[in-house]
């Protein structure tokens, strides 16, 4: 399916960037009552920019491999700000609906870099990296906003 093997550091960091999600989710889930209002709050912020982050990897992605199809870049363009603003969005919304978002907006960047990485405007890997942190960051925002 996918070739390659991500960076060493992309998994490091990666891992490291799945600890707010699991922390806060944990504190939502079984933390002291006084914490659950502020730990959804951060938990929100810190998945509408982890949303806003998955976009501008994929601006880097275009700009980068410059010059394309003006198609395909206007495809790769739009897609890399999409995830901004459907973060922005959510953040705009009751913290329920902004953590439903956001899970739906990281799935669906997930759908996107596999689709991308496919025609080869992301490295091979990232995909094989994608899916196992999608899943926990999902995982968490679902598990506190239930």
């Amino acid at each position: 399916m996918w070739t390659g093997d991500p960076p060493k550091a992309a998994i490091i960091l990666g891992g490291m960037g799945l600890i707010p999600f699991v922390s806060l989710a944990v504190i939502v889930v079984v933390g002291p009552e006084s914490f659950k209002v502020d730990a959804l709050s951060a938990l929100a912020a810190y998945g509408a920019l982890i949303l806003s982050f998955l976009g501008g990897a994929h601006w880097g992605y275009c700009i980068a491999s410059a010059p394309r199809d003006a198609e395909s870049n206007s495809i790769r363009l739009v897609a890399s700000v999409m995830p901004a603003i459907v973060a922005w969005g959510a953040l705009l919304s009751p913290v329920s609906i902004t953590l439903y978002g956001l899970a739906c907006g990281l799935t669906a960047m997930l759908a996107f870099d596999i689709w991308s990485a496919s025609r080869g405007w992301s490295p091979e890997w990232y995909p094989k990296i994608r899916w196992p942190l999608t899943i926990c960051a999902v995982t968490a925002i679902i598990a506190a906003a239930a």
